[in-house]
């Protein structure tokens, strides 16, 4: 393997292969692609939104790889790394990421990629399985409660107001999002926070006359405690 890095050195005349071996960018290659799988896994277990994106997910995996490739080329050479620092500050990516979550994923996925292509291979494997069963952990027992929070879309008429005001107060603690009034009726969204028992109440509430339509989202937006 190391011939066959000579032999591209010296088949383009240049030291972009200076320091490395065919080995260690295998190695560095397989850990990333092993560690990127990792936090795609977490990812995918732990993902609570309402759109799950197998694309965002899989480029996880590929920005791990990425990322120390680019690592791998510039600690190499001290004139490409230059060079490459000015290239990709010219960069604009377009992409708008929504979820605070989604950000820290791409950024943890980065951070395995740099210290796998820097050689940190035991850091990089140590610290991305630590702050995997960590967040795993946080999820399951901290944070996840036994009810969830959703978005309750009813559809009524004006005559109903009355009706749908003692309904409200008879559901969980409840916020109002929105509230539509057309001539055909009367839209009203609320955040609530129901379990699966008081999911019964929601069905009662479309047998009641002058209601349309009963709908509920799973909803991940920001409560008020």
């Amino acid at each position: 393997m190391n011939k066959i890095a000579h032999a591209i050195k010296d088949q383009f005349g240049t030291e972009l292969v200076k320091n490395l071996s065919m080995s260690r960018i295998v190695l560095s290659l397989v850990i990333a692609f092993g560690l990127g799988l990792f936090i795609f896994f977490i990812y995918r277990v732990t993902y609570s939104g309402v759109l799950y994106h197998r694309t965002f997910a899989f480029s996880l995996v590929m920005l791990s790889m990425i990322t120390a490739v680019v690592i791998m080329t510039i600690s190499s050479n001290l004139a490409l790394s230059l060079g490459m620092v000015g290239a990709l500050s010219i960069v604009r990516f377009r992409t708008a990421v929504k979820d605070v979550n989604d950000t820290v994923f791409m950024f943890w996925a980065i951070t395995a990629g740099i210290m796998t292509g820097t050689g940190y291979y035991f850091i990089s494997s140590l610290s991305t399985l630590t702050l995997g069963l960590l967040y795993y952990l946080l999820v399951f027992f901290g944070f996840k409660s036994q009810k969830s929070l959703y978005l309750l879309v009813i559809r009524y008429d004006k005559s109903a107001a009355n009706k749908i005001n003692g309904l409200i107060h008879t559901l969980p603690r409840n916020k109002v999002k929105s509230k539509t009034a057309s001539s055909g009726g009367i839209e009203l969204a609320l955040e609530i926070k129901l379990s699966d028992e008081s999911l019964s109440l929601v069905d009662k509430m479309e047998e009641q006359e002058g209601i349309r339509s009963v709908s509920l989202l799973s909803y991940t937006g920001e409560t008020t405690r």
